[in-house]
C-alpha cells in the first residue's frame, strides 16, 4: 500500500476461513490479526458463496486493507455476508459451481459502500474481537495412601529405574515399611495422609531407616506417583508459603478487551470453584473474528407433535411392507 502520505493505499486478499481463527491467545497468527486490527488496517471483510474456485469448494473471504480510512470508519471494521449472492453456472469447472454476477457484485459493493448494520452487514469496534486469556487455577490438595497398586506405580517411575539394584531394594523396603498398617487400624484401611508436608517426613525418616537417602527429584517422583487430588486435604505450599497451584485443574478463560478481568472471574468462575484464583503472568492478549457467529440465525426446531406423527408414519409404512414380502 502506498503511505498515508501518498494518499494511502487499499488492498483486497482472498483467504481461507481459518485466517479468521486459526491459533490461540499469542500465537503467530493471531498477534497478526492484533497488529492488523490494533493499527486500525482491516475495513471490512466479505464473505464470499462456496463453490467459486476451480480446485475447492470450502468458504473464502476477502480482506480489506486501508491505511487511511474514512473518518466514519475508524476504529471500525464492516462484516459484509456475500454468501448469498451468488449465480449458478451452467456447467461446473472441477470445483467452480457458482460465479458472481454483475448484479451480485453491485449488491455487495453497495453494502459496503452504505456502511450500515442490517441482516448482511455487520459493524463492529476493532477491539471488539480481542480477547484476553487468562489461566485459572486452583490449589493442589493431595493425600497419600500407601496401597500395593500405588507402591508398584512408584518403582516404576524413571527415576526409580536410574537408582542401582540395591538402593531399587531399599525403596522398596522403604514403601513396604511406610505402607504397613499399624495395629491399632481396620485391616483394610492402609495408612492415610491429608498432609504432604508430613507425608515426606514419615517416608524420608523410614528411608533413613532403611539406609537410602532421597534426593529431592526422587522425593518428587514418590508423591507424584503415590498422591491423589483430595479436596478435604491440606494445601499444599512452596518453600516461601505460597499456594502451589493444581496443573491438572488449571483451565483457561476468554475475556473480552472491554471487561474486567476480576469482575468477570467474581461473576463466571468463583460462584463454581471459589478456592480459584488468576495467575496474571500467564494472561495473553489474542483475536479472533468469529465471522459466522455474527451471521447464525436461529432456527427452532419442529414441533415434537410433527416429528412423532412422521415417525409413526414411517413405521407404519414400514410394517406394511414387511406385510407384503410375507405374503
Amino acid at each position: 500500500m502506498r503511505p498515508v502520505s501518498q494518499g494511502g493505499g487499499r488492498v483486497g486478499i482472498v483467504l481461507n476461513g481459518s485466517a479468521l481463527f486459526t491459533g490461540g491467545a499469542g500465537s503467530g497468527e493471531s498477534e497478526i490479526r492484533r497488529y492488523v486490527l490494533e493499527h486500525d488496517l482491516l475495513e471490512a471483510i466479505v464473505a464470499l458463496p462456496a463453490d467459486m474456485f476451480y480446485n475447492t469448494g470450502i468458504a473464502t473471504y476477502i480482506w480489506i486493507l486501508d491505511n487511511d480510512k474514512a473518518p466514519e470508519r475508524k476504529g471500525k471494521v464492516q462484516l459484509i455476508d456475500g454468501t448469498g449472492f451468488y449465480s449458478k453456472m451452467r456447467k461446473s469447472l472441477g470445483s467452480k459451481r457458482r460465479e458472481l454476477s454483475d448484479a451480485d457484485i453491485d449488491t455487495i459493493v453497495k453494502l459496503y459502500a452504505a456502511f450500515e448494520a442490517g441482516d448482511t452487514s455487520k459493524i463492529f469496534d476493532t477491539t471488539g474481537f480481542g480477547y484476553r486469556q487468562i489461566t485459572v487455577e486452583r490449589p493442589l490438595q493431595l493425600s497419600f495412601a500407601v496401597t500395593p497398586e500405588k507402591v508398584g506405580a512408584a518403582l516404576a517411575t524413571k527415576a526409580v529405574a536410574k537408582l542401582s539394584e540395591s538402593d531399587q531394594a531399599k525403596l522398596r523396603q522403604t514403601l513396604t515399611s511406610v505402607g504397613d498398617r499399624t495395629p491399632v487400624e481396620p485391616v483394610e484401611t492402609p495408612p492415610h495422609w491429608t498432609s504432604r508436608d508430613q507425608f515426606v517426613i514419615d517416608i524420608k525418616k523410614h528411608a533413613k531407616a532403611a539406609g537410602l537417602t532421597l534426593a529431592a527429584p526422587m522425593v518428587k517422583a514418590l508423591v507424584g506417583a503415590i498422591g491423589e487430588h483430595d479436596p478435604d486435604a491440606e494445601i499444599c505450599r512452596d518453600a516461601k508459603g505460597n499456594v502451589e497451584p493444581d496443573t491438572a485443574l488449571r483451565d483457561t478463560e476468554r475475556v473480552p478487551l472491554s471487561e474486567d478481568i476480576e469482575e468477570y472471574v467474581a461473576r463466571e468462575v468463583l460462584p463454581h470453584v471459589p478456592d480459584a484464583w488468576v495467575d496474571h503472568a500467564k494472561t495473553r492478549v489474542g483475536y479472533e473474528i468469529p465471522f459466522t457467529r455474527h451471521f447464525y440465525v436461529y432456527t427452532p426446531p419442529r414441533p415434537l407433535e410433527e416429528i412423532d406423527a412422521e415417525i409413526a408414519a414411517r413405521i407404519k409404512r414400514i410394517s406394511e411392507l414387511f406385510e407384503q414380502v410375507q405374503v
